[in-house]
Order: C-alpha cells, then structure tokens, then sequence
C-alpha cells in the first residue's frame, strides 16, 4: 500500500470489491506495489504513482493523461490504447512494455527506458525523449514526433516510423525528417525506415468535447484538397470517409465540438480501432 492514507484506503476498498473499476484519480499512490493487477480502464488522470512498482500490470485503455508516473517500474505492463497524454515518465522503466495504440501527446520521458518495448502504432507526439533508452524496441507506423538528443539511445530500435522529430544538440534544436531522420537513428544503431506521408494533400482532425482526448476522440474528420479545392470527410459508423460539413460549420461558430489536426497514424489507429468495435 501506498504511504497515504487517502489512497490507501481507495485499494483497499476496489480490492474488496472484486472486479470493480478502480479510480484513483488525483490520488497519491507513491510506492504502491501494484505488479501483476487488472488495471483495465482504470481512471488515472492526474495520479500520483512515483516509484510505484507496476510489473506485468494489464492497463488496457487505462487513463492516465497528467499522472506522474517518474521512476516507476512498467516493466512487461500492458499499456495498449492507454491514455498517457500530459502523463511524466521521467527516469521510468518501461522494458518490454507493450504500449501498442498508445497515446502519449506531450509526455515527458526524458531519462525513461523503453528496452524491446512494443510501440506499434503509438502516438508519440511532442514527446521529450533526451537519455531515453530504446535499445531493441520496436516500433511500425508510429509516430515518432519528439525530442531526441545525443543521450538517446536508439541502438536494434527497429520498424517503421513517422517523423519528423526534433535533434537537440548542445542546446540547439533541429528538425529532421525522411532520409534524414532515417540515417541519423541508424548511423547509431537503429534498423529503421521513415515513412513518408501517404498524401500531403490531406489534413486529419480529432473531435473531442468533454469526456474525449486526442487519443480517444468522438471522431475524425479530413479535408482533402483537389486542385485547390476543399473536399471534407468524416469516417463514419458504416467504416467509409463520407462528406460532411463540420469544418465548415465550426468555422462558422456552429458547433460546440472541438477539433485538433492529428497525424495520419493517429488517424488510421483511430479508423483501426473502430473496424474492431473497440471504440
């Protein structure tokens, strides 16, 4: 059990009642020893787990967006579709994690090691990883969008990614993307290719309102351009892009929904996930 008190009496009354939800949201958990437990869907969001020991832990679609979670022990956890957005990883170990689908917008895992972890599909976007550790992880069609530095390690980090990500060294920042990005991670190591995007004339969004993120989303919408010209399209309950109106109606103060430009790999993970009924 954790050192609060607060908390401590929140595990011990989800452990009593077999198979409920836990939520410990805002709550400290510090050093809790939580290894090997059912997290599924556990409400998360601002909690306090530093130090906490969470191996082999199933958080499946967990919400964890702004917990801190700085010199926790993930190793073999399940984060898959997890919710980390705003989430602090420093100084964490992830090795062999699987984080398949997960959402990490505006992480900071500087100093974190993600050893043969799993990182398909995930959204690693505006993510500080400087001395992070990836030795052998793997990753395909992820996105890879963060801050890298010469501390980072990359070495048998291996699939495909999406760039571009941002170098700093020295103190200088620079943007690599492509070829670019691809022979400065494997000039160290890495067996990687970046992938270009798919169509640089489509731009994708998330609707979320309250209750939905980034990475869980109400919905996706794209604006194709043809010849200069505007075509939207929402995918759809019946699994196809459809026309639809709403940029242009939230452009004109129509709609309380709320959007967010996302990348195509958020988009296709998104599109995945609603193919398999798990949206």
């Amino acid at each position: 059990m954790p050192p609060d008190a607060e908390a401590a009496a929140v595990l011990r009354e989800w452990v009593d009642e077999e198979g409920s939800l836990l939520d410990a949201s805002a709550l400290d958990l510090s050093w809790a020893d939580l290894s090997g437990t059912d997290l599924g869907m556990a409400l998360l969001t601002q909690t306090v787990l530093r130090s906490a020991t969470l191996v082999g832990t199933d958080l499946y679609r967990a919400h964890l967006e702004g917990a801190v979670l700085d010199e926790s022990d993930l190793s073999r956890a399940s984060l898959v579709k997890a919710e980390l957005d705003d989430a602090s990883l420093r100084g964490a170990t992830l090795d062999e994690a699987d984080l398949g689908s997960t959402s990490l917008y505006a992480v900071d895992a500087r100093s974190a090691r993600f050893r043969a972890a799993k990182l398909h599909a995930a959204s690693l976007i505006d993510v500080r990883l400087e001395g992070a550790d990836l030795t052998n992880a793997s990753v395909r069609e992820t996105s890879l969008k963060a801050v890298l530095d010469e501390y980072t390690v990359v070495r048998g980090l291996s699939g495909t990614l999406f760039g571009p990500a941002v170098i700093d060294h020295a103190g200088k920042q620079y943007e690599l993307s492509g070829p670019d990005l691809e022979q400065w991670l494997n000039s160290r190591g890495a067996t990687v290719r970046v992938l270009g995007p798919r169509s640089r004339d489509i731009i994708y969004y998330a609707k979320f309102s309250e209750g939905y993120s980034r990475g869980n989303p109400q919905g996706v919408v794209r604006r194709r351009l043809v010849n200069g010209v505007a075509h939207d399209e929402a995918f759809t309950r019946n699994l196809r892009w459809e026309p639809t109106e709403y940029l242009r109606l939230y452009a004109r103060g129509h709609n309380e929904v709320g959007h967010v430009q996302i990348t195509e790999a958020e988009a296709v993970a998104f599109i995945e996930r609603l193919k398999s009924g798990n949206t």
